[in-house]
């Protein structure tokens, strides 16, 4: 779930709140560091034989993203094989205990879905999520209007959501449902709008005065965080997936931002500012006091998104540029894993998508937390910046 600092470029202000000043004082577990763990940890190695064009490029890509790297099969644990003549045949052998994970033929789709099919069989055999199906949402821009697009987790079959031609920001994926939230200017102010992707209904959500920003759907659906003005200052609010029972859950000069929900429901974390001081904070959906998730090592966090497995938070931090960061959900020492911003989690817990700047634009890339293996996605045509990605879970 996703919501971002540079939500209106020029627009509007959009940043985060709450230093430790702004707490009370209150005992805080956090986590220490030793051995492997986020961006130590070395790449499962396999070989690959057999497959050719669209079917070698796909399996390399998705293994790679997923903490795998090819070698000679004499190197290799997992010893991957197979042919893509129309029908996908691949199979998958432990190269020490002679086991065969994977032994069958895909047809009926393209031989870009054959080959996802293909490693999400692998990493489940693995004890893994797999996430060759998935979806992302984003925003695509070009000069200073954009638009809202969903695509394949590697950016390919890319769809054009919103068809506005305004300013668009934060789309956020309702988890388990083919939906999703988001800012638009569309009706020349910062409203937030759901939008049914299945029959392309939209409607407004939230459109009180002053800003309405990042939206965040709970992970039952059935709630949305959000940003608003309404009362004067930028505070944290949450209601009810039809826009009801609204409540303010915090009021303070500071800016809150960036809304995320804990995989169980029972938090928000979101990012605060105070006196150019940022850090993360939690907060109970139905009130009460904030606590401070601490980011040892790293300061100036925002744009935090939970792991679906509850293990891990993931954020941006700026110093002289922006890299993505991870820290325990407890709070604890931070990692700096690469440069980038407005990361989100894929189902698995383990691979995040982010944005970063190329060229003086945005690409969307593919991180393996824990081996730090990077991969763009494919480009999308019709926008020169692709950014605020949301993963679909």
């Amino acid at each position: 779930m996703k919501h971002h600092r540079h939500l209106f470029l020029s627009a509007i202000a959009l940043v985060c709140l709450l230093s430790a000043s702004s707490h009370a004082a209150e005992d805080v577990t956090v986590e220490r560091h030793t051995g492997l763990g986020p961006g130590n940890e070395p790449p499962i190695w396999v070989s690959l034989s057999g497959f050719s064009g669209e079917a070698d490029q796909v399996i390399r890509f998705d293994l790679h993203v997923q903490g795998f790297a090819v070698t000679n099969s004499e190197a290799a644990q997992y010893l991957i094989s197979g042919s893509a003549n129309g029908n996908l045949q691949g199979r998958v052998t432990d190269r020490f205990s002679k086991n065969v994970l994977v032994s069958k033929s895909y047809s009926g789709a393209s031989v870009r879905r054959q080959a996802h099919a293909f490693v999400d069989d692998f990493v489940v055999k693995l004890g893994r999520i797999p996430i060759g199906t998935t979806k992302i949402a984003f925003k695509g821009q070009n000069g200073s209007n954009g638009e809202v697009f969903i695509s394949d987790f590697d950016g390919f079959n890319a769809q054009q959501v919103t068809r506005d031609n305004t300013i668009v920001a934060a789309p956020c994926m309702v988890p388990g449902h083919l939906a999703m939230y988001y800012t638009s200017y569309k009706l020349n102010h910062p409203d937030i709008f759901y939008q049914n992707l299945s029959t392309g209904a939209r409607r407004i959500f939230a459109r009180y005065g002053g800003s309405n920003m990042s939206p965040a759907a709970s992970p039952d659906g059935n709630r949305v965080a959000m940003i608003l003005s309404k009362d004067g200052w930028t505070d944290l609010y949450v209601c009810n997936s039809e826009g009801g029972d609204l409540k303010r859950l915090t009021k303070s000069p500071q800016d809150e931002s960036s809304p995320c929900w804990s995989p169980d429901g029972q938090w928000i974390c979101y990012a605060s500012k105070d006196h150019e001081r940022r850090s993360l904070s939690k907060i109970s959906p139905s009130g009460g006091e904030p606590r401070r998730i601490p980011t040892n090592l790293v300061g100036n966090p925002t744009e935090p998104d939970w792991s679906p497995d509850g293990k891990w938070i993931a954020f941006t931090t700026q110093s002289r540029d922006f890299a993505i960061c991870v820290v325990p959900a407890t709070g604890g020492d931070a990692i700096v894993l690469t440069a980038g911003e407005d990361p989100s989690w894929a189902p698995n817990s383990r691979t995040l998508v982010f944005a970063r700047r190329q060229g003086g634009h945005y690409v969307l890339s593919l991180l393996d937390v824990p081996t730090k293996q990077v991969k763009d996605v494919s480009r999308t045509s019709g926008s020169s910046s692709q950014s605020q990605p949301s993963w679909a879970r």
